[in-house]
């Protein structure tokens, strides 16, 4: 994967555990959406095959391949002053996710050939520095990811941080599937949080655009209205500005109604074309 094919994460700037809560009220000048929102019928993204296809789409952008799994081993540093960008959800060892992934690798199995790394880690939080880390580093992160308790581990933080609040709040604001997904490439991006890069800032900036389904409001509008929003956000940094994965992806799945993100889906990012069929 190429620096053209990746992007950067900010720091994660609130405290995980709370992280569903701070969404549910990032819409700043607006009432929060009710505690339990009926979601029209329809398959969510947490259904087994619905996720598959979420990490399929992340991994056409992330990777430029389908192939999501074989990215458990990769890592490398992608210049974008986050240290080491690695894994099935770019884990990056300046912000904050790369720490927590290998400390939740090493309570589930202590002595791990990455445990030793903790304390470097720790140090090179918050910089790109690879201090304590470097090639080796490199080379056991490769050598942890035919582990399975390594990609439990993945699978876990992935949902922890990312995949679980995102479908949550999207749930919550009665988007179907397409709309959960949208929130979830966000959130993956652009990391959580409130301010204005983030996912929480880009929510609040849509919600002053246009009501949620939860609120009373169109899906269609919405959902466009949080592009358009997340779309300024991109721009805004070099790593980020290449909107194809919101212009010939998530807009053409919004523009053919399929709420549901039900395949056949055909999409394209930095121009190279992609397809689901079943």
């Amino acid at each position: 994967m190429n620096s053209q094919h990746r992007v950067g994460r900010i720091a994660l700037a609130v405290a995980l555990a709370v992280i569903p809560a701070t969404l549910a009220t990032a819409g700043v000048g607006h009432a929060a959406a009710p505690a339990a929102v009926t979601v029209k019928a329809g398959v969510g993204l947490d259904d087994a095959h619905k996720k598959d296809i979420a990490m399929q789409l992340v991994s056409s952008a992330e990777n430029s391949s389908l192939d999501w799994k074989a990215q458990y081993k990769y890592i490398e540093d992608i210049g974008d002053g986050r240290g080491y960008t690695a894994g099935i959800i770019g884990f990056c060892s300046g912000t904050g996710d790369m720490l927590e992934l290998v400390q939740h690798y090493t309570d589930l199995k202590p002595g791990n050939v990455l445990a030793k790394y903790l304390p470097a880690l720790k140090k090179v939080n918050g910089s790109a520095s690879h201090s304590g880390l470097g090639t080796p580093f490199t080379k056991d992160w490769a050598a942890a990811a035919s582990d399975t308790v390594f990609q439990q581990a993945q699978n876990d933080e992935r949902d922890r941080v990312y995949f679980n609040p995102a479908v949550n709040q999207a749930k919550s604001d009665g988007l179907r599937a397409l709309g959960q997904f949208i929130y979830y490439d966000a959130i993956v991006m652009h990391g959580p949080g409130n301010e204005s890069d983030s996912f929480g800032g880009i929510r609040a900036a849509a919600m002053k655009k246009a009501k949620t389904p939860a609120q009373g409001g169109d899906e269609a509008t919405y959902l466009n209205a949080f592009l358009d929003a997340r779309k300024v956000v991109m721009k805004k940094e070099e790593a980020h500005s290449d909107t194809s994965r919101v212009d010939t992806e998530q807009r053409v799945f919004l523009n053919a109604r399929n709420f549901d993100l039900n395949p056949p889906l055909k999409w394209k990012v930095y121009g190279d074309p992609y397809s689901i069929n079943g």
